[in-house]
């Protein structure tokens, strides 16, 4: 017991540092590597005696810290907010964008402290997004008189986002700004942390994804969707076993609320992946009704503004060898080899593990500067006990901090790729971690 309380006393206080020192500058990245260093190493040594409550309790008491303020790390919170309010109000996300005169009297002074509801912005009906690189910066670029980011865009948001972001807005008062839905992430990740600490039968793995500071930072204090996406993923390799259907009816769902999930597609059934795209196609369907071709919102200008249609600022491991346009040509082949691979090890491996570094793997090969697109993956990599996978989301962290493609990043994301390698490689030369694959899969089913 004594173990077990200090282990969550030092996680709750490198939560708490790691907040602190992010509210003041970027440089304590450094702070968030060690703090997850410390968190994992402190579980392991002290965390055999934790109860599903306490390591449930402790990672309700880390998400506290991230309420007390607004988002550190991004501006999204400020969007989820407006989309939720939109729809409230009878309108549609993909058909309007925030600063749209149409929607004024939804303007407060905390979402839109330059702009009045009486003011005038000039912007009305979504505008045609154009290709060229100036023109997409320019419409895409923020405003001083609102918070939220990309204001004369529409949404990117999917489907199970949108209800998401409706559900939370219709118990948040507006003037409680992102507290709403900080408040929903957190309890999202904390649920999660329950339900690997109910399956996994080694609580330390749930203490790993509930202690994270990386979870504490993305969820309950920016409010990033991802951890819903990590929630209905987790759940869907956890009943893929005994409930097929159920399980494709999830993943449909998590890709319907970040699209990333459809890479784990290859890992499961055929029947699984043909009612998981089931799935998402059917979320569409009330949004196609209401806003027709303009449901796909910014995704195709957003997929441009950040380098996957050329590679120029994308793929940074492949920008130190190959030039922009052979890295996107490249990029796909690998993506493809990984999917063959994941369909021709089903059944050779626990499906948490072929989920894992299917997910790690490709997010290396894309190398988003997004730390939160990594929430899925601390996640599975917490389900399928492979802890080295959390190194990806933390070379995400050092490359948000140096925006920009060079070499830097890809040095970055390839260190990470060398822990991953090495900690694989000497798992596989293992026969006591064999074992527990095995106990895996019986967990699994």
């Amino acid at each position: 017991m004594k173990r077990a309380v200090l282990a969550g006393g030092i996680a709750i206080g490198v939560a708490v540092l790691t907040i602190w020192t992010h509210a003041i500058s970027w440089w304590p990245n450094v702070t968030l590597a060690l703090g997850c260093l410390v968190v994992a190493g402190v579980i392991w040594r002290f965390g055999r005696g934790l109860s599903v409550v306490g390591v449930v309790a402790v990672a309700a008491l880390c998400q506290l810290p991230g309420l007390t303020h607004a988002p550190i790390t991004s501006t999204d919170a400020y969007r989820y907010v407006w989309d939720g309010r939109v729809q409230l109000a009878g309108h549609s996300p993909y058909a309007h964008v925030p600063l749209d005169d149409a929607l004024a009297d939804l303007r407060d002074p905390l979402l839109f402290p330059g702009l009045s509801p009486t003011q005038r912005s000039g912007e009305s009906a979504p505008p045609r997004v154009p290709t060229d690189p100036a023109g997409l910066a320019a419409v895409a670029a923020d405003d001083p008189r609102t918070l939220i980011n990309r204001p004369r865009v529409p949404t990117i948001y999917p489907p199970i986002a949108q209800v998401y972001f409706t559900l939370v807005a219709a118990v948040t008062p507006w003037s409680a700004g992102t507290l709403g839905l900080q408040i929903a992430a957190g309890l999202l990740a904390v649920a999660l942390t329950w339900l690997l600490a109910v399956k996994t039968g080694d609580r330390r793995w749930a203490a790993l994804w509930g202690w994270s500071p990386i979870v504490v930072l993305e969820a309950g204090s920016a409010a990033h969707v991802d951890v819903l996406g990590a929630l209905l993923i987790t759940a869907a390799v956890m009943v893929a076993a005994r409930r097929p259907r159920l399980a494709g009816i999830l993943l449909g769902a998590a890709a319907s609320v970040k699209l990333l999930p459809l890479l784990l597609v290859p890992a499961f059934r055929v029947r699984q992946s043909f009612v998981a795209f089931g799935a998402f196609v059917a979320t569409y369907v009330p949004y196609i009704i209401a806003s027709g071709a303009l449901v796909l919102g910014f995704l195709p200008g957003y997929l441009t503004q950040e380098g996957f249609s050329d590679g120029s600022t994308r793929f940074a491991i492949l920008s130190l060898l190959l030039p922009p346009e052979a890295r996107q040509l490249v990029a796909v082949i690998l993506a493809g080899a990984l999917a063959v691979v994941a369909f021709r090890r089903r059944g050779r491996e626990p499906l948490a593990v072929t989920c894992c570094w299917l997910y790690g793997a490709a997010l290396l090969l894309a190398t988003p500067t997004y730390p939160w697109y990594g929430l899925p993956l601390i996640a599975l990599a917490a389900l399928s006990r492979r802890p080295q996978w959390i190194a990806v989301p933390l070379a995400a962290y050092l490359a948000y901090a140096t925006p920009g493609q060079d070499s830097r990043q890809g040095l970055v994301y390839l260190a990470a790729t060398g822990i991953v390698v090495i900690a694989a490689t000497l798992r596989h030369h293992s026969s006591a971690d064999k074992q527990v694959d095995a106990r895996l899969t019986a967990h699994q089913h």
